[in-house]
């Protein structure tokens, strides 16, 4: 006699979207027909296997007394303190085994209980929908106790005929979740594994003849100004337009002159689709997505997308937002110039595409698919490509298409996410392309363009981007017909990204190429107790890429970084630039559709980075993409000789939806001449005693030439020669890359254990002259180094000559002496900032007066690395010391060592000393975006050659 027991699970592994769920539907947030929010505590037990309980907690009556509790919507990995499992980061490996579609039996299982009171006022009539805006990875539903149904396809509305079901008083509403299932085969984004009901959960009425699906068709003439609105919809009505005298039939069109929708003037019409039992408020914009002469065009205009890939991430709830968190995004996005998102790599809550309606971004809707883990098999037995999946891709295709399909702010369907190629994107692009032709298709694994209306590639590097807008590339006919748009470039992970300013200058040079999204929006680091934030392997994860997940232009907080506030600067709507000559500015506008008319401009006039006049300035309200130039005042007298400027800015002329009467939405500097060299004539010379060498206001060790004090200060290590940086993520690159790897070559040289060789210490008539020798052990190479000092009786000259001997295959990491001071806390300077700078992420640092704290100088990268340099350092004040340099210098002041910086994995692996390391850098090298993307471009390369630079040092006490 035989015996064989198999688990009750098996729709978790079917291949199918699931079963029960009713057909998908234009998604609206509110009606006049009632909805009662499910969201809130809910029961929870967790099992570790798909099969480990069985039905009866769905019964009516069953006790869960002694369950725990979770918030909906939520990740259960996120709550209980660790009681119910750990997040799971991977870049592309599944973390089970590749088996499609079987998944491991260690399968954590939560069964969540809700036992609600229907309203006692909830009407009678008509029927109820139960619908659940996301839920990973897999779901089976009950309702009183009679199952709904289960269902597939996390990032994905899924609702449910109940109104059968539903009981006056008390209902219990049950909802067992697998975190792993076929499904999960589909859903391989680069992001944590987070199993749970994230997203709302809803009961909404539905009366007899209310609104079921509808699709808003609103197109733009750009030749007429008119717009033509036509609604299609399951149940017939009318379709109420009151600011445009519309009341029309479903179904029926209707032409009017009306103000279109863009990005930059996203203009919204309110109207009703009212049928005989619903009024469901419409938000309408009227536009036309075509692609024409080769160009992705809106209204009969070419866009350039100044984009970011935006993952749904809060460091404390992951991947459930809540709606202020979504409007901090859009706010954050439109402050700082961007004008288009990608919905990395799904769809977002609904609720954000509402907010890139009213405040305006284009925006790529992504199909929520990434099979990027069978790239591992060389992409045998890819689902996209075995027809058994086919329908859970058209099924993941129609949910997103029609849940959204009425925002005039998405411009393309993309297909999904590194997911190869195959039959199944093809049904897919098929499909979409019939339902809904008003739009363009876009995947980027289609290198030849077979089901995509763009060419759209990751982190292509300059030179080839370049050739792609020359329609240099090759490729098929139908590619080189096609725009480009790199759908992911400049990899925002640590610092950087650098090269932004030059993928901007070709994106603006080339017709083609239609511009970029950044990769990515925000960190996902976890608020952590002991580590600050949390990311890869932090959870004891048996396969995990570590702070890989953390890319953003925005920290796990929002706050922003350096990167974000210099994409803001590169993509600016306006180019202001000046000639200084002639006492002219040049101000361009660099936007698609609006004109200037909301901004208004101002000049100052700086003198040694203070202001000291300013005024408004008359610029006319220039269409997009016209010029003008626009007459300066004189400046201003200086008798002080000292170094002048001009400064002019575009700040908004009112209030609006997303920012202050005030915002500057752009800037320009330009010299009103050469910057004033300061003299320093040699007068004083050394004096050697009792083992002290005196020169001017400085003491000296006589036997190793090291700098002891300047005056009353008290100098913790002598300046020297220094050339390692903490490497920064992009230093490191990626272990598949096959392009040279800095960081990598610069431990293998030795660079981070540089030894110094004390040569001679000589006191002559005019100077202390210190000759050393810096090179790192093993190898041959090596730095011949000499400090050079004089005074002129109240200040202190170091002149640094550096003289490179051996064959130096490698740039340096940076170039300058690092030394360090007791006491040192507040800063003042005059140069770039108010923030970091590069030598290729430069842009945004404006040249001024800054203030701050050794403290505030860092930059709080989740994983520590190089950071806080300022660039264009005229002089610097600290610890009572005023250090100005020749030429103008890079300065880093921080209270670690670069050595300790190097070690840290955390924030919270790094300890204040009672020393201040400060670094006079005569250059440093960039920092590009090689941590996916490309390194720096050889203009950025720091060389080892001989160069010479010198600081002068004096006292502020």
């Amino acid at each position: 006699m035989s015996f064989r027991t198999t688990p009750s699970v098996d729709y978790v592994e079917d291949v199918s979207p699931g079963s029960g769920a009713l057909p998908p539907r234009a998604w609206y947030a509110s009606s006049d027909a009632r909805s009662l929010s499910l969201n809130g505590s809910w029961r929870f037990r967790l099992s570790a296997t798909a099969g480990a309980e069985d039905d009866s907690f769905a019964a009516e009556g069953y006790d869960a007394g002694n369950w725990a509790e979770v918030t909906v919507p939520g990740h259960w990995v996120l709550q209980g303190d660790g009681a119910f499992g750990s997040p799971i980061y991977t870049n592309h490996l599944y973390p089970f085994p590749v088996d499609p579609p079987y998944v491991p039996t260690e399968n954590p299982t939560g069964d969540h209980l809700r036992v609600f009171d229907l309203p006692s006022d909830w009407p009678s009539d008509g029927g109820a929908v139960l619908r659940f805006d996301g839920v990973e990875s897999c779901a089976r539903v009950w309702l009183n106790g009679t199952e709904l149904g289960e269902f597939k396809g996390s990032r994905l509305a899924h609702e449910f005929a109940v109104g059968e079901l539903l009981k006056p008083g008390s209902n219990v509403l049950a909802v067992r979740v697998h975190q792993w299932s076929a499904g999960s085969y589909l859903e391989d984004q680069d992001q944590w594994w987070l199993p749970g009901i994230f997203r709302d959960v809803t009961l909404l009425h539905r009366p007899a003849g209310s609104v079921a699906d509808f699709f808003v068709h609103a197109s733009y003439d750009h030749t007429t100004g008119e717009g033509t609105l036509r609604v299609d919809s399951g149940v017939d009505g009318r379709v109420l337009v009151p600011a445009l005298d519309i009341d029309v039939a479903t179904g029926e069109p209707v032409t009017v002159a009306v103000e279109p929708w863009t990005a930059e003037t996203p203009k919204l019409y309110d109207g009703v689709l009212a049928t005989d039992g619903e009024r469901v408020p419409l938000r309408i914009g009227f536009r036309t997505v075509v692609l024409e002469d080769g160009l992705v065009k809106v209204n009969g205009t070419a866009v350039l997308f100044k984009g970011v890939n935006r993952h749904e991430w809060h460091p404390e709830r992951g991947r459930a937002l809540d709606l202020e968190t979504m409007r901090e995004d859009v706010l954050l996005m439109k402050r700082h110039n961007l004008n288009a998102v990608r919905t990395s790599h799904y769809p977002p809550h609904p609720a954000f595409l509402d907010l890139c309606d009213e405040y305006g971004l284009w925006v790529i809707d992504e199909c929520d698919l990434e099979t990027h883990g069978f790239t591992e098999q060389d992409w045998r037995d890819n689902p996209v490509d075995d027809d058994r999946w086919t329908p859970a891709l058209l099924d993941r295709a129609a949910r997103m298409v029609e849940r959204d399909k009425n925002h005039p702010s998405i411009v393309f369907w993309s297909l999904g996410n590194e997911a190869g190629t195959g039959r199944g994107l093809t049904a897919m692009a098929e499909w979409i392309h019939g339902r809904d032709p008003e739009r363009l298709v876009h995947y980027e694994g289609d290198w030849n363009c077979r089901d995509t209306d763009v060419y759209s590639r990751m982190y292509a590097f300059h030179d080839e981007v370049e050739k792609i807008g020359q329609q240099l590339d090759g490729g098929t006919h139908k590619r080189r017909e096609l725009p480009f748009i790199q759908c992911e470039y400049a990899h925002a992970m640590g610092n950087g990204p650098g090269g932004l300013a030059d993928y901007q200058e070709l994106f603006e040079k080339y017709d083609r190429l239609q511009g970029g999204f950044i990769w990515e929006w925000i960190d996902h680091g976890v608020k952590h107790a002991e580590l600050g934030y949390a990311y890869g392997g932090d959870f004891g994860e048996e396969l995990h890429d570590g702070n890989f997940v953390c890319d953003g232009l925005v920290f796990p907080d929002r706050t922003p970084s350096p990167g974000l506030i210099e994409y803001k600067k590169v993509i600016e709507p306006v180019r202001i630039e000046g000639d200084s000559a002639n006492g002219i500015v040049h101000v361009t506008n660099k936007q698609d559709f609006a004109d200037l008319s909301a901004l208004a401009f101002e000049w100052s006039c700086q003198v040694d980075g203070e202001t000291v006049e300013s005024g408004s300035l008359a610029v006319p309200a220039l269409a997009p993409g016209e010029s003008a130039e626009v007459k300066l005042p004189e400046p201003p007298a200086d008798g002080r000789g000292g170094e002048r400027q001009w400064t002019v800015r575009a700040l908004l002329a009112d209030d609006t939806s997303w920012a202050a009467k005030g915002h500057v939405v752009a800037w320009g500097q330009f010299a009103v001449g050469a910057r004033p060299l300061p003299s320093f004539p040699a007068t004083d010379r050394p004096v050697v005693e009792e083992g002290r060498i005196t020169l001017g206001p400085a003491g000296f060790d006589a036997r190793t030439g090291a700098l002891l004090s300047i005056g009353g200060v008290a100098v913790g290590a002598t300046p020297r020669l220094d050339v390692w940086r903490a490497p920064t993520d992009n230093d490191d690159g990626a272990e598949w890359q096959t392009d040279t790897r800095y960081g990598m070559l610069w431990r293998t040289l030795g660079l981070h254990r540089m030894r110094h060789r004390l040569v001679s210490v000589e006191a002559g008539d005019d100077a202390l002259t210190v000759r050393t020798r810096v090179a790192p052990a093993a190898r041959e190479v090596g730095l011949d180094t000499v400090y050079r000092w004089t005074s002129d009786g109240e200040r202190l000259r170091l002149s640094v000559s550096v003289t490179p001997e051996g064959d130096w295959t490698v740039p340096l990491p940076r170039l300058g002496v690092r030394f360090g001071l007791p006491e040192a806390d507040r800063v003042e300077w005059f140069g770039g900032g108010p923030g970091e700078a590069y030598p290729d992420s430069r842009m945004a640092s404006m040249v001024g007066r800054w203030q701050s704290t050794v403290d505030r100088l860092q930059t709080p990268y989740v994983r520590p690395q190089e950071n806080g340099a300022r660039a264009d350092v005229r002089w610097v004040e600290l610890g009572g010391l005023r250090i100005e340099g020749d030429p103008e210098f890079w300065f880093t002041a921080r209270r670690w060592t670069t050595e300790q910086l190097d070690a840290a994995r955390h924030r919270t692996d790094l300890a204040a000393g009672d020393t201040v390391w400060v670094n006079l850098d005569h250059g440093l090298h960039g920092v590009g975006s090689q941590s996916c993307g490309p390194g720096p471009l050889p203009q950025y390369f720091l060389k080892a050659e001989p160069v010479e630079f010198s600081f002068v040092f004096s006292t502020t006490r």
